[in-house]
């Protein structure tokens, strides 16, 4: 088994979707190829076959690579649920919360998972392409760091460095990190490349030159910028687009509420890409568009935090103003315990024990507590009697009247879901909903400018390939292969 990491200048630089293009191309190469992570923060997860969770970046890189879901692809996983505290996933579990300073100190401990899993990838695989996180020129995290030059060295494997120049400042990003980082992690360093480049390529043939002399790495290739890419799905929030509603054309319009600790927000990709559909990710402060077909609530991380803030806002009474005027509202997962009466969060599993006030639009309690449901499901929705795919990824049980008209009937015979008597208002668990064309059909013929007849994993499949594609064009794939080595872990 050969591995080689891609780290980056910076947060938002291509690392996730790079790597996924690398996984495609050399899987078509006849590679068997595996993605790994060592660390990973994003509320954006998915339920693996070996039923845990790992981020929904190593996920598209499975498919790009086509392995099925593994825990030891993203063996820790970091879930902001405040700005100073997240959920820590080691290995697809729970294993509890923790403050950003208290994680600090409890990083070297997951060093051991981290190499197990690296391990268990590599006994399987050709090509491991490992993706950091971050940047490794954070050296005020270094000291602890398993995520990028801590990993590298730990399991001694070399390192391609990503710069993004649309952001500009690419020469500083790459050279300053050279200057910036410790001349033991330099070393790691065997090459860079440039992403997102626009424009004539000729003319920063002298900046790939001058960073290569004064870094001594190896320049691979200048990427220009892939619109293709923008099919793909977002990990991270700062990929939602929230803007205002300007004048309503044609299209139906749904608006997603954004709250601060929105999750899984992947749901609504196939959405986007519908022709007849105008998605809007609203921002805290900017008000519900008077003219909204549909209005969804999303899943939360901080469901009871995210509903005080969803109040805070004012889109409690848009929502009521919305319902008022004919529209509809739909509840995912945490967005669905929203719209009942009651939270209750007895054992503090998102933070202080405690209970909130539902909006009080479907008649359901929801109690915080118990194991998280970590499913694929499959079965039929009620409304249509159409087939469904998804998964389930939550704490806490829901009940009440309303749960009388269910939104889904599991395989198995469970049922999920909640509908209000005039049938405006529902709420589910089940993520991914939309990625099912038959049930993106159904909901868009309601809503009004019928199914556009687009397969939405056919589209992912052609934006991997076009991906893959590009990178073959424009980085030295060869020369990546050929520095990539055997991992030497260490201890």
């Amino acid at each position: 088994m050969k591995t080689i990491m891609f780290q980056g200048t910076g947060s938002d630089v291509g690392k996730s979707l790079l790597v996924a293009g690398f996984a495609r191309a050399f899987r078509r190469r006849g590679l068997k190829v595996a993605p790994f992570k060592p660390q990973n923060m994003s509320n954006n997860a998915a339920v693996t076959a070996d039923g845990g969770e790992i981020g929904r970046a190593q996920a598209l890189q499975a498919r790009a690579a086509g392995l099925p879901l593994s825990v030891h692809m993203n063996p820790v996983l970091l879930k902001p649920q405040s700005d100073i505290g997240a959920q820590v996933v080691v290995q697809g579990r729970v294993m509890g919360n923790a403050k950003a300073r208290a994680y600090q100190t409890l990083k070297p401990k997951l060093l051991a998972a981290v190499l197990d899993s690296f391990g268990r990838l590599g006994a399987e695989a050709d090509l491991v392409l490992v993706e950091g996180a971050g940047s490794p020129a954070e050296v005020n995290l270094r000291a602890n760091d398993i995520a990028n030059m801590g990993f590298a060295r730990a399991a001694d494997v070399p390192v391609i460095l990503i710069g993004d120049i649309d952001r500009g400042g690419v020469i500083a990003s790459l050279v300053g990190t050279k200057t910036v980082i410790a001349p033991e992690d330099a070393s790691q360093i065997v090459g860079f490349v440039v992403n997102k480049f626009r424009g004539d390529p000729t003319l920063f043939a002298d900046g790939m030159t001058r960073i290569a002399e004064l870094t001594g790495w190896r320049a691979l290739g200048l990427i220009p910028y892939l619109h293709a890419a923008q099919r793909l799905p977002e990990e991270d929030a700062l990929g939602v687009k929230a803007r205002p509603a300007g004048a309503k054309g044609e299209k139906v319009r749904i608006a997603v509420l954004a709250y601060p600790r929105i999750s899984n927000f992947d749901d609504f990709d196939p959405l986007a890409q519908e022709p007849g559909v105008e998605l809007l990710y609203l921002n805290p402060g900017t008000p519900l568009p008077g003219d909204a077909d549909l209005v969804i609530l999303p899943g939360s991380k901080a469901t009871i935090a995210d509903l005080k803030a969803l109040r805070e806002t004012g889109w409690d009474v848009d929502l009521a103003a919305h319902l008022r005027r004919g529209g509809q509202v739909l509840g995912i997962c945490g967005g669905y315990q929203m719209l009942g009466k009651k939270i209750s969060d007895p054992e503090g599993i998102e933070g202080e024990p405690g209970s909130i006030k539902g909006l009080g639009l479907l008649d359901v309690k929801t109690r915080l507590t118990g194991e998280k449901l970590l499913h694929d499901v499959s079965g039929k929705a009620f409304a249509s009697g159409l087939p469904f795919k998804g998964y389930e990824m939550h704490v806490g049980r829901t009940g009440g009247p309303d749960c009388a008209r269910p939104m889904l009937l599991f395989a198995d015979g469970r049922e999920d879901g909640a509908s209000n008597p005039a049938g405006n208002v529902q709420g589910c668990h089940v993520h991914g909903l939309f990625t099912d064309d038959a049930q993106r059909g159904a909901w868009l013929e309601r809503l009004g400018p019928g199914p556009s007849g687009q397969s939405y994993d056919q589209e992912i499949e052609d934006a991997l390939e076009a991906l893959a594609d590009h990178l073959e064009n424009h980085v030295d794939c060869d020369a990546l292969l050929d520095l990539a080595r055997e991992p030497r872990l260490k201890g």
